[in-house]
């Protein structure tokens, strides 16, 4: 496990890679679940200012409790929205009065700071093998890196530039070689004219407060399926990030501090703020720093982006609309082969749990989704059935 510094001093432990690790982290979680929010609103009949309001909400939760916690615990812990949730809210928000709904955000995170304040999550944690956690993130950031290779056949140009780029900086310049990805593929881009900026309006977001009600129907269609995909696709492989980079962080203060940050924030739109995998994989890594003590100005520069991302709320749907998508991909892919190499050594470094941590990489590789709940839930069931019934003798 990695040792925290003796003494906190963020400007003096950054560095520039810990700038763009930060950077990418933030890009990669708006990007990855921003329309869907959009379209959520926009189905259930919201109007701009309350989108508006429920982007700010979260975006501020998120910058506050990532700066928090990493500075508290020097480890790079980052929060993101639940995108999981996101997807359920595209169908389930118009099916119920929007207060209703906010009732439902509520709900839910009592629940979660509930499970952090008892203490639950670190107990079940303590029953998953270490090496199944590693094969659960190496599976949830090979979805991420092999599409690289969809964005290749699409913006070939672009993309193997950008690969092509970072593999020379890493054989010259090792600690920069994601931010020579990310200039080279933001000058390929407008050279090929994929940049268009002509839709950005600079635009403050404004809080819009809306008072909970409570249904049974948005306890039933939101609240509970909130919950379980915010533990089963966002909470545990986020811990499992920290586990495999070696970061020995109790994991019920984390989920508490989320829980009761998502409760106050809920009647602002908040539908909940969970621990990161992917994006908190960029940070933890070893392109963020090359100390891995010193990574957690990582976390905080994400941090501070979410917090300049939030105040302008209204604008970032236009400004992400202007980059293209197999940029964003291909940055993110490249920024997380560390880690994708960190969870299969640790899947495979105990001979004794290789075949379930195989079988949990592959389901959790896989996008199984089943009852509405995602793949890295299914996977981690699948490897701890297959470590019991092929352990149990032995042990």
């Amino acid at each position: 496990m990695h040792a925290a510094p003796q003494r906190l001093s963020p400007l003096a432990d950054t560095s520039p890679a810990a700038v763009v690790a930060g950077f990418v982290a933030m890009l990669v979680g708006y990007t990855s679940s921003l329309v869907l929010m959009f379209q959520a609103g926009q189905n259930a009949g919201l109007s701009s200012g309350q989108i508006s309001s429920w982007i700010w909400a979260l975006s501020i939760g998120m910058a506050l409790t990532t700066i928090g916690l990493s500075l508290k615990y020097r480890t790079p812990i980052v929060i993101a929205w639940s995108t999981p949730g996101a997807a359920l809210l595209v169908t389930s928000l118009p099916s119920v009065p929007y207060s209703d709904a906010i009732g439902a955000f509520v709900l839910c995170a009592v629940l979660l700071a509930l499970c952090g304040i008892t203490g639950s999550v670190d107990r079940l944690l303590r029953r998953v093998p270490p090496a199944l956690a590693a094969a659960l993130l190496a599976g949830i950031l090979f979805r991420i890196g092999i599409e690289i290779c969809s964005a290749a056949q699409h913006q070939t140009a672009l993309v193997l530039g950008m690969v092509l780029a970072y593999l020379v900086a890493k054989r010259l310049w090792p600690r920069y070689c994601v931010l020579v990805a990310l200039v080279a593929g933001l000058l390929l881009a407008a050279g090929l004219g994929l940049l268009d900026f002509h839709g950005l309006r600079l635009e403050l977001a404004v809080p819009v407060w809306t008072s909970p009600t409570f249904s049974l129907a948005a306890t039933i269609g939101i609240a509970i399926p909130l919950f379980v995909v915010a533990m089963a696709s966002q909470n545990m492989p986020g811990i499992a990030v920290l586990r495999t980079d070696g970061y020995a962080v109790p994991a019920s203060p984390l989920i508490a501090t989320t829980g009761l940050a998502s409760l106050l924030l809920a009647p602002f739109g908040s539908h909940g703020i969970n621990l990161a995998a992917i994006s908190a994989a960029i940070c933890t890594g070893p392109q963020a720093h090359e100390d891995a003590s010193k990574r957690y100005t990582a976390a905080v520069w994400c941090g501070l982006f979410y917090g300049i991302a939030g105040l302008f709320g209204a604008t970032l749907a236009a400004l992400f609309a202007s980059l293209p998508g197999e940029l964003v991909i291909s940055v993110a892919a490249l920024a997380l082969l560390g880690s994708i190499m960190n969870g299969l050594h640790g899947a495979l470094a105990d001979p004794g749990q290789r075949e379930p941590a195989l079988i949990t990489f592959l389901v959790t590789a896989s996008g199984l989704t089943l009852a509405g709940i995602g793949s890295a839930f299914w996977g981690l069931v699948a490897g701890l059935l297959a470590s019991l019934l092929l352990t149990a003798r032995r042990r």
